[in-house]
């Protein structure tokens, strides 16, 4: 018996892909929050030459987008969110070389989260286990339990 079949591997990729990604963005964003603290995630912005108050958004967007990513909520519009925040970090770690192991950390973690949110956009399903499939089959069974009724 084939224990992964062709109906529930992507549904189950697309799960760890989510998981994944908003494990990632939660902890970047919660360290931007409470270990860097805003004001010196705001100056490291400086020092790579974006506008300090970027750094309250992208915080944010990283939690937010991260809660929703774990969540299973709104996936494909949360996915496509982190494309443009992990495209300017590729960016600010171009010049250190492609290794993130390199001093200052290089590009390649950021690109891998980029490429990896645009796949989960493109793919644009929450897949299993997500909190919108659960109301989705919840909506359907309640919807069918009223024609039933009827």
């Amino acid at each position: 018996m084939n224990l992964i079949t062709k109906n529930t591997r992507p549904s189950s990729g697309t799960t760890a892909l989510r998981a994944g990604l908003g494990i990632v963005f939660l902890f970047h964003g919660w360290m931007k929050l409470f270990v860097f603290t805003l004001p010196g995630t705001m100056g490291f912005f400086e020092s790579v030459g974006f506008p300090g108050f970027m750094a309250i958004p992208v915080t944010f967007a990283e939690l937010i987008g991260g809660a929703l990513l774990l969540a299973g909520i709104g996936t494909r519009w949360a996915a496509l969110g982190m494309v443009p925040i992990m495209l300017g970090a590729t960016q600010v770690h171009w010049a250190n070389g492609f290794g993130f192991n390199n001093t200052g950390g290089g590009w390649e973690f950021p690109a891998f989260l980029a490429v990896a949110s645009l796949a989960l956009f493109l793919y644009g399903d929450d897949g299993r286990f997500s909190l919108a499939s659960l109301l989705r089959g919840h909506r359907r069974q309640s919807a069918g339990d009223l024609r039933s009724a009827a």
